[in-house]
């Protein structure tokens, strides 16, 4: 799941529990301040990424960092059954210290993966590829994808061919599954700067229910993830007593 969030003070997203998955936070614009019952706590500016690997239970805040619009990116990433009740995780990676490439006119942030021969520093369970792009105007770029994952493209800014420089240009706000095996080509006929994400994974292949802040294999894990919030166990035994501040 990815969304695109516009929060501005006294909203945000105030404490609340997950379990069975990873968040990945990527600031566009503002800055967001992270807290959690695990001693977590950080502030990512624009450009900047936090991963959150919730596992068997996490409670944490995200709130905007200062007056004005605060924008971005949050990315969902399923565990597979086996690292679903790990332990939390928290990465931070600022800015400056993501990988990026540049040739023939299009420049790519490398928050995963691998991109023009640069590999991301970030360590995931699952294995992803996530990648910032941004074309200028008549360049083109055409990026590998490995054969068996899943990938999508969502536009940032601007609009762009994609598949083929014949086909329709896709408007920003807009997001494009791609087929099995077909890599990534895009083309920017415009005038103004193409930005898109370019996100895929390698399929876990087993059953997925998610329900509210929690992804889980079953329904009846669901239910006991509930349980155990609720009941302050199995993961969750420092939510009794903690609240952001």
């Amino acid at each position: 799941m990815l969304d695109e969030f516009n929060v501005s003070p006294p909203a945000g997203f105030p404490d609340h529990p997950h379990r069975g998955f990873e968040t990945v936070t990527y600031m566009l614009q503002g800055a967001f301040t992270h807290q959690d019952f695990a001693g977590h706590k950080g502030t990512i500016r624009t450009g900047d990424v936090q991963w959150m690997t919730a596992g068997r239970g996490i409670v944490h805040s995200e709130m905007p960092a200062g007056p004005g619009s605060h924008k971005g990116l949050q990315l969902w990433i399923n565990l597979s059954s086996k690292d679903k009740m790990t332990e939390p995780r928290y990465q931070e990676l600022l800015h400056g210290n993501i990988p990026k490439a540049e040739r023939d006119g299009v420049s790519v942030t490398i928050l995963a993966g691998e991109s023009m021969g640069v590999k991301s520093q970030i360590f995931t369970r699952t294995p992803t590829m996530y990648l910032d792009f941004t074309l200028k105007s008549a360049s083109e770029h055409h990026q590998p994808i490995p054969e068996s994952w899943n990938a999508f493209v969502y536009i940032v800014e601007g609009e762009g061919a994609f598949g083929s420089p014949d086909s329709t240009p896709t408007p920003a706000h807009h997001c494009l599954v791609l087929g099995s095996g077909e890599g990534l080509s895009a083309w920017n006929k415009s005038s103004k700067p193409l930005r898109f994400v370019l996100i895929g994974g390698q399929p876990i292949n087993e059953p997925v229910v998610q329900y509210g802040p929690f992804v889980m294999n079953t329904k009846t894990e669901v239910m006991q993830a509930y349980q155990d919030y609720q009941l302050g166990k199995n993961g969750f035994e420092r939510s009794r007593h903690w609240y952001s501040k």
